[in-house]
């Protein structure tokens, strides 16, 4: 199951099922306001459609009667010119009310999708840690399917209903008690309708949360396939999505138990109305008291009253669905996004080479959502002199990809504050911000699109010289331009491909493109062979110079190209200084750097010298 969600207000969304079903159908309602004249449109095709379809039985009652009986021929060939004209109107506008149907159905679906794929960007880093990326999916295709399958049915319905409507009118004016017998089955059907809508519900529901489910263990399983062969787990995977698929299917036959129970005795009402017109109908007409026309037209009226009332049942199982589809729907969007821009924004200071990107860490403190009694930083100070580099060394859990994390406002601190050339970073508006700091993440994410793109991806109309030199800035040049298609070379989904080196200095080229006022390299070398580590060094230094750069990392030599080290212990700074002085002063330092280097021994790698140089003072 996903976490519960905070909506507007900070209500949790776990109240009762009326009101989150007032939700859904609200967030409906709200959609289609703003097609109220495509739905108008539909609605009004219909209407003309109707007319078509009621006018037959009544030409054809005009046809028997004043051609047939009074044996006229001309009569005859005019009535039945009506009836053509009249159903040549009603087949075209069938395919016209389909068509705005499904074209206002399709932009329900646009709107929803729209919307919640720009608010699940809005929303923090704190969302997307706990809820699952599958779950999100199914909201984002299968949830705003059953929607736009409900939209399609407004326009149909609404016609439809006009034909129970103007046949009913018009079978009183033949026949009260042949309209009686073929219409005194609707008060059941409606009693029928209600409980099937009620008992319909909660098995729709189920069936979407087990979808979501479901659709978590796939995504899960394709994202990390790499993982699941490695290690052989493919029976456990299997297992997993079999224990969903099964949920899924029970929740499936509960809701066919429903149908199964109520749609046969909804078709078979309007049915036994036909039964009872035919048979009352014909006495009346071998006894002289109906025409024959009356009775054709009285039985054709009947058999097109079959179908709007069969699709009552259609019409209540996909309003059920679209209701559940948008409350989940409604989850998501009345969730709060937590960090957004302020009120009234303050601009950065213009930004210039090796006087912008000064940082200051006052006090700060924070904990994460999941474990909020844990303080991660407590009494955090730091400061960091324009175009200077900090290295954040440390035990794992010491905060230091935290300290990254609260510069962008990935997350908010909880106390004191993070101050970038002057401004609360609380106070700059978000785009401005973000676009002022380039990170290169521990784990590289690449689009699967060329490598031009990715490196380009904060700003696809760059020039292409200016993409490759952010690429021989990052040492990622050479082995592009080796690459059969060089920058246009197409790299697999998520750049796996690329060997884990490779996949770094794209990152770093692409936060370099950006020219950042602070560059972030959160653990930038980890997945480089530290035997290949020194041929991006280089290029790392000569990125890091003259800029404010905070380098995350746990080797020697990476840490050595920052001006400064900072250690960080319980939260807070424990010592300070270049990366020899902390050598020679810290045992701290030493041990933390001593762990590093029996952890990198795991790989195939001289990491005895690199144990070595972590403790040589």
């Amino acid at each position: 199951m996903h976490p519960r969600l905070r909506s507007a207000g900070g209500r949790t969304i776990d109240g009762d099922q009326r009101t989150r079903t007032r939700e859904g159908w609200g967030l409906i309602r709200e959609t289609l306001r703003g097609q109220r004249r495509g739905l108008a449109l539909g609605i009004t095709v219909g209407i003309i459609w109707t007319a078509g379809k009621v006018a037959v039985p009544l030409l054809v009652r005009a046809a028997i009667d004043n051609g047939v009986d009074d044996d006229d021929p001309a009569a005859l060939i005019r009535w039945s010119l009506a009836v053509a004209v009249a159903g040549l109107v009603a087949a075209v506008f069938t395919g016209m009310r389909r068509w705005y149907a499904f074209r206002e159905s399709r932009r329900t679906e646009q709107t929803l999708r729209d919307r919640i794929f720009a608010h699940v960007q809005r929303l923090h880093f704190g969302f997307h840690d706990r809820f699952p990326t599958g779950d999100l999916l199914s909201r984002a295709n299968t949830d705003l399917l059953q929607i736009q399958n409900f939209v399609v049915l407004i326009p149909l319905t609404v016609s439809n209903a006009l034909t129970v409507l103007s046949v009913t009118v018009i079978l009183f004016t033949i026949d009260p008690v042949l309209t009686v017998l073929a219409l005194g089955t609707l008060p059941l059907i409606n009693v029928l309708g209600k409980r099937f809508g009620s008992h319909l519900h909660p098995t729709v529901m189920a069936i979407q949360r087990e979808s979501a489910q479901l659709s978590a263990v796939v995504e899960e399983s394709v994202s990390g396939v790499r993982v699941v062969k490695g290690f052989g787990a493919q029976s456990v995977q299997a297992d997993r999505l079999r224990t969903e698929a099964d949920d899924v299917f029970e929740a499936s036959m509960s809701s066919a138990r429903v149908r199964a129970r109520y749609l046969p005795r909804m078709d078979l009402l309007p049915s036994v109305g036909l039964v009872l017109v035919l048979g009352y109908g014909g006495s009346q007409v071998i006894d002289g008291e109906l025409s024959l026309g009356s009775l054709v037209a009285f039985n054709v009226y009947v058999v097109l009253l079959i179908w709007p009332l069969r699709m009552l049942g259609m019409i209540i199982a996909g309003a059920q669905r679209a209701a559940a589809a948008a409350e989940r729907v409604h989850e998501v969007l009345a969730t709060d996004p937590v960090i957004i821009d302020p009120p009234h924004p303050v601009a950065l200071p213009p930004a210039t080479r090796g006087a912008s990107g000064a940082l200051r860490f006052e006090q700060v403190s924070f904990a994460y959502e999941s474990r909020p009694d844990h303080a991660v930083l407590d009494g955090f100070d730091l400061e960091i002199e324009p175009g200077t580099s900090v290295a954040l060394v440390g035990a794992t859990g010491s905060g230091k990809s935290t300290v990254a994390r609260l510069i962008p406002r990935f997350y908010d601190v909880t106390g004191g504050g993070v101050v970038l050339d002057g401004v609360d970073v609380r106070e700059v508006a978000l785009h401005e911000l973000r676009r002022s700091i380039g990170i290169v993440f521990e784990e590289t994410f690449l689009f699967h699109d060329t490598i031009a793109a990715n490196i380009a991806f904060a700003d696809p109309d760059v020039a292409h010289d200016l993409i490759a030199r952010a690429a021989r800035l990052a040492g990622a040049h050479e082995f592009i331009d080796a690459l059969p298609e060089g920058y246009a070379t197409v790299v697999g989904e998520r750049g796996f491909s690329l060997s884990g080196g490779q996949r770094q200095r794209l990152a770093i080229a692409r936060a370099v493109l950006a020219d950042p006022r602070v560059l972030i390299l959160d653990d930038a070398t980890s997945a480089v062979d530290p035997t290949k580590e020194h041929e991006i060094r280089g290029a790392m230094a000569e990125v890091m110079s003259g800029r404010t750069t905070i380098v995350i990392a746990h080797r020697p030599a990476t840490i050595a190209l920052a001006d400064r080290v900072v250690l960080l212990s319980e939260g807070r700074v424990a010592a300070s200084g270049t990366h020899s002085e902390l050598l020679a002063t810290s045992e701290a330092y030493r041990g933390v750097l001593a762990a590093a280097a029996s952890g990198d021994a795991a790989a195939p790698s001289p990491a005895g010298d690199l144990a070595a140089e972590a403790v040589a003072p």
